[in-house]
């Protein structure tokens, strides 16, 4: 806990969750999880310039497919919403929660990043939700708020597993194919469509992704 890498990494996921919520509030799920990919790209560069790793140029071309994907669905200059800003923000926290995890993964004990960040992050978020309205008191409110925070915490574990054994900029790709069931999600769910723009900039995300993962099943 003393290790100033280790609170950092908490500082970095607890932002992200924060700003991806923010713009949950007022974009389109589909939309915010495309702007939010903008996170394994910043988790790559990171990884080439501060730990020399070396991706092929097959995942590099993926990378930039993925990164003209999230140009689609953010627009940026034309009709971009604060909704779309903290999602960059948030996919920011998330690219630079990343790469804090594959420096450290190989160091420390997968259970031991993990308890890190839940108890800093508990620290660190705790006086923003005393601030907030509690939930509505409902059995099903519980039951989804629980099921978020297990599931998150089992995906964050296996990140950290992923990075024990396989370089960052292999790693941080295949986040892209959240997408898929976000935008499902968002559709049966919620009701909402991507514009067509918007739609080609997922399926630009998706297939970098998908094609990231076909590489690495192929090595």
């Amino acid at each position: 806990m003393k290790d100033w890498r280790v609170i950092l990494r908490a500082v970095f996921i607890a932002g992200g969750i924060s700003s991806i919520l923010t713009a949950l509030e007022t974009e389109p799920i589909a939309n915010v999880f495309g702007a939010f990919f903008i996170g394994p790209i910043i988790s790559y560069i990171l990884a080439v310039v501060f730990l020399k790793e070396r991706p092929s140029a097959a995942h590099t071309v993926l990378l930039v497919i993925g990164f003209l994907g999230v140009l689609l669905v953010v627009k940026p200059g034309f009709g971009m919403t604060a909704g779309t800003l903290f999602a960059l923000l948030a996919g920011t926290f998330y690219g630079c929660y990343l790469f804090m995890t594959k420096l450290l993964a190989g160091a420390m004990r997968p259970t031991r990043l993990l308890m890190s960040q839940l108890l800093i992050g508990t620290v660190l978020l705790t006086p923003f939700g005393l601030s907030s309205p509690l939930p509505v008191n409902e059995a099903g409110v519980w039951v989804l708020i629980i099921a978020s925070a297990l599931t998150s915490a089992a995906g964050n574990y296996l990140l950290v597993i992923a990075n024990r054994t396989a370089d960052a900029s292999l790693v941080a790709p295949l986040v892209y194919t959240q997408l898929i069931s976000a935008t499902v999600l968002g559709v049966v769910v919620f009701g909402d469509w991507p514009d067509t723009t918007a739609f080609a900039g997922l399926f630009l995300i998706a297939a970098s992704g998908l094609g990231s993962l076909a590489l690495r099943r192929s090595a």
